[in-house]
């Protein structure tokens, strides 16, 4: 596929309006050296773009955040060409100031993540890709400029601390993640965004508030179920604000892929182990990494 290819990541709302949206449309199943993706990569036409999107829970919303394949979905998109991707997910607020059903472009993550494969190279060889700015810059401005262009709330920046779950957190934890400087609570950004940077692929991430974290008490006068209410129309205001920022970039005359992106040269300087010490085998199975 065309080096045009757009990949989009996201849950099964954003999934369903997209389908909605796309014509020609194609599922591409992609095996990988990490087992299969979370699930079919659907491809099909949105504006002027072709979209490559992937459904991080899989269909029906079966896999939990430890279990999402990880380096098989990232794996998978950069087999089929995809060179930049747009990821969404919802999150928590752990600032006043970010309310729910609002955007935010994350450019800064904390991760906290413990169970999950984080990178394509163990065993291949020692490769330490740069982490200083883990969204694209690029990317970001992009999504910020359209956001701005078309009236989109879309917080300009935040730095998201991704945790294991799939618990949430407790409010001692809350608590100490606004201490650390964290605006985001979420569960499935890290390790995606680690994994794009070592595929070379341009990455960015429309965070998708749908309630205040624990850190601040809910109303003891509401009942859990018109909490949980309350919680879903948030994340389906926020998924629809998405959906509108995607269609605003993708009819946009916006350069999505950039050859001379730092972040399409991210393996240059980043593997620390002899030439000759890799085995040609693993080389062969992670070409399309380099490419």
């Amino acid at each position: 596929m065309a080096d045009e290819l757009i990949g989009v990541i996201g849950g099964t709302g954003l999934g369903d309006a997209l389908a909605k949206q796309l014509t020609n449309v194609k599922f591409h199943d992609v095996e990988t050296p990490y087992g299969r993706p979370s699930t079919s990569v659907m491809v099909g036409n949105l504006s002027k773009r072709q979209i490559a999107f992937l459904n991080r829970h899989g269909q029906g919303h079966k896999l939990s955040p430890s279990e999402v394949p990880f380096a098989a979905n990232i794996y998978a998109l950069k087999t089929l060409g995809v060179r930049v991707v747009i990821s969404s997910g919802a999150v928590g607020t752990l600032q006043a100031e970010i309310a729910p059903g609002n955007l935010v472009i994350v450019d800064q993550f904390i991760d906290k993540t413990f169970k999950r494969t984080s990178s394509f190279f163990g065993g291949f060889a020692a490769v330490h890709c740069e982490m200083t700015e883990p969204a694209c810059p690029r990317v970001r401005e992009i999504l910020i400029d359209a956001a701005k262009q078309n009236g989109i709330t879309a917080h300009p920046k935040g730095t998201y601390v991704c945790m294991e779950g799939p618990q949430f957190s407790t409010r001692a934890e809350s608590l100490m993640h606004r201490t650390w400087g964290g605006d985001l609570i979420g569960m499935t950004a890290m390790p995606e965004a680690k994994l794009a940077r070592e595929a070379q692929i341009c990455y960015a991430l429309i965070a998708l508030v749908s309630d205040y974290d624990c850190w601040q008490l809910h109303d003891s006068k509401k009942s859990k179920q018109s909490l949980l209410k309350e919680i879903i129309a948030n994340l389906g205001t926020a998924t629809d604000n998405c959906l509108k920022l995607l269609q605003a970039v993708f009819a946009g005359e916006y350069k999505l892929t950039g050859k001379d992106c730092p972040c399409r040269k991210s393996l240059d300087l980043a593997v620390w182990t002899a030439q000759e010490q890799i085995d040609p085998a693993d080389k062969e199975k992670l070409k399309v990494l380099f490419e």
